[in-house]
């Protein structure tokens, strides 16, 4: 055996330890701090890089999960917090100095863009959002301060991806720091370190997890930043994950390839299913040959998520109905669980290039025949006519 394992080897064997009597699965060291029996040995253990004194800094099951993220991403190192929002700001945060200047991709998730856009502007730092899919407007959006290019690639509300390899390249030409989102794709699919970025941030609350029961994030990078993330933004704004919902989430990850295929498989079904139908104006997943950056997708991705959106006319009431209609997929905004979800996309405020109403569904591990006989019977009950073409697409 040579070279990189992959990553279901990687989360089926991260975590062996002997020093834990050969559990297969890490303890949940529950404890707020870890006492010595003198005040050298604390002193000591206090200054090893993975010294355990103080949960807020380093806890044994916490640092158990981000080894195998950082792994799993190909990073050398990571760091967890207690929800991606923690995650991105502190790789923000990180990343920045008043006076600065960040260039956004215009689709990214809302609150990373308020925190960027506007939460900012009072520490004197400015941004400007660009579209992320026209390298040129990228390029023209930088100015000589311009420190952070913030990307997430596929964008999880409107599907549209970043060329990471040219704009990683790009900043790196200039001496400015690339962060991408890699939630929808996830590490099994995508690595974006491997094309170019200096950090990675996930909300491991979606996929990771993959069981709605647990909240976190991650940010993955090179070992010195991460080192100098943990010694500011971890510990001083102390938005720390606690070991039990590690524990969780690293379960979770154990089944984390498994489930991605899966949720591939049944996207793809459901993403062609819609497509077929008169009545539905676009469907936005990156995995069908219709999507414009279909090409761009299979050049930087090896597969595909479980989250997809379309349009089906105008009439907000309508698609609301269908919604109300659904009984496998529940109503319901997140994504990245077992269980299929659905909700009404809105005119998006803040994104200008988009304007328009569509369903967002995030295809879960149930079987794609039951969701799309499903989709269908909420169809009928809505009042969509199988004869009735868009008038928008």
């Amino acid at each position: 055996m040579s070279g990189r394992p992959d990553a279901y080897t990687i989360v089926s064997h991260d975590a062996h330890d002997a020093k834990h009597y050969g559990a297969v699965h890490l303890p949940v060291y529950d404890s707020s701090l870890f006492t010595f029996r003198t005040v050298a040995d604390m002193e000591r253990e206090g200054n090893e890089p993975e010294g355990f004194v103080y949960s807020r800094g380093n806890n044994p099951t916490v640092r158990s999960l981000e080894r195998a993220l950082a792994e799993l991403e190909g990073g050398e190192d990571a760091r967890c917090f207690a929800t991606g929002m923690g995650a991105i700001s502190a790789a923000v945060l990180s990343s920045i100095r008043s006076g600065d200047h960040i260039v956004c991709v215009d689709q990214a998730y809302g609150p990373a863009r308020r925190l960027i856009g506007e939460y900012l502007r009072r520490y004197d730092i400015e941004a400007d959002f660009a579209d992320g899919s026209d390298l040129a407007a990228i390029e023209s959006a930088l100015r000589p301060n311009t420190k952070l290019l913030y990307l997430e690639s596929p964008t999880s509300l409107f599907f549209e991806l970043q060329d990471l390899r040219a704009c990683t390249a790009m900043a790196r030409a200039r001496g400015i720091r690339t962060v991408v989102d890699n939630t929808w794709a996830s590490p099994v699919f995508q690595r974006p370190l491997e094309l170019g970025a200096d950090l990675v941030v996930h909300s491991l609350t979606k996929y990771a997890s993959g069981h709605s029961d647990a909240m976190g994030g991650v940010v993955v990078g090179r070992a010195e930043a991460i080192r100098e993330l943990s010694g500011s933004e971890l510990v001083l704004l102390g938005s720390v994950m606690p070991p039990q919902t590690a524990s969780l989430i690293h379960r979770g990850l154990r089944t984390l390839p498994l489930r991605m295929e899966r949720h591939q498989a049944g996207a793809m079904a459901v993403a062609a299913y819609l497509e077929s139908l008169p009545f539905v104006g676009r469907v936005r997943y990156p995995g069908l040959p219709s999507h414009p950056q279909h090409e761009l997708a299979r050049a930087q991705m090896s597969g595909f998520g479980g989250l997809l959106s379309f349009e089906a006319g105008r009439d907000r009431e309508k698609l609301a109905r269908f919604v109300d209609a659904l009984t496998y997929f529940r109503i319901g905004f997140s994504w990245g669980g077992y269980e299929s979800l659905a909700s009404l996309q809105e005119g998006c405020a803040g994104m200008p290039r988009r304007k328009t109403h569509a369903v967002r569904l995030h295809v879960g591990l149930e079987s794609p025949d039951v969701l799309i006989e499903d989709l269908a019977q909420a169809f009928r009950a809505a009042g969509f006519d199988e004869r009735e073409r868009d008038k928008d697409e």
